[in-house]
């Protein structure tokens, strides 16, 4: 028979049960919204605090011309590690961000998975690491990577890494919203800025100003919001 507390009716949670409940609160007071880099920076700190045995963490994210780049490390030299293998295309850093969901080596020192890149990192004093893929997105794809001093780290990693996966994503689309949405404010008042300047400067009128604008984004084959740029920056600096 499944206990329950006295006097509420209610299952008893298991330890386990206790302890992913208390990360799963931690995290969402953790990953509040916010705009895409303070998101990312939010994510990896959250993982230094909530995740057992994390000493540091970095996002890596995966361009659709496959280049990979370092965000948010919660130590400078993660720039460096994580660099290391993109190059040598070893790691777990590398193998998240470019084609599994989940990578975890609890010992460096005795995984033969990765030989150039283990020398590099021993050397650092990393002794376990681990990637999380974070997102798969049209435009980028990236995954969380945690790295221990201590060996035998990240062992029973899973169940919270999966929670911890899906909070980010969630934190991570909704930031990436705010960001297209910011961007698209932006855009239309840059716009309609450079639509007032041409409207002024040759008198025309406000349809045939957007016009002209956009048949010389067409003719110079660049966006608009580039060419709407340069007209509000030639008013302003005339």
């Amino acid at each position: 028979m499944v206990g329950t507390r006295r006097g509420t009716g209610h299952p008893r949670r298991s330890p386990m049960d206790e302890d992913l409940f208390h990360h799963a609160r931690h995290l969402a007071q953790s990953l509040t919204p916010g705009d895409l880099a303070s998101t990312l920076s939010r994510i990896t700190a959250a993982a230094v605090e909530v995740l057992p045995d994390v000493t540091m963490a970095s996002i890596t994210v995966r361009h659709t011309d496959g280049r990979l780049e370092t965000f948010a490390p919660t130590d400078d030299v993660l720039m460096e590690l994580d660099a290391h293998q993109y190059d040598l295309q070893q790691g777990p850093c590398y193998e998240t961000a470019t084609d599994e969901a989940y990578v975890v080596s609890s010992n460096l020192a005795a995984d033969p998975r990765w030989p150039d890149y283990t020398k590099v990192a021993l050397a650092a004093g990393v002794r376990a690491q681990a990637g999380i893929g974070l997102f798969d997105a049209q435009r980028f794809q990236g995954a969380l990577n945690l790295y221990s001093h201590r060996v035998g780290a990240f062992e029973d990693l899973g169940p919270l890494a999966a929670l911890f996966s899906h909070q980010a994503a969630i934190a991570i689309g909704y930031a990436r919203e705010v960001s297209d949405l910011r961007q698209a404010i932006a855009t239309r008042h840059e716009i309609g800025a450079a639509v007032g300047v041409v409207m002024e400067r040759y008198q025309l009128s406000e349809e045939r100003a957007f016009a002209f604008l956009a048949r010389l984004s067409q003719d110079r084959n660049v966006k608009l919001r580039e060419i709407a740029r340069e007209f509000v920056a030639g008013d302003e600096d005339g």
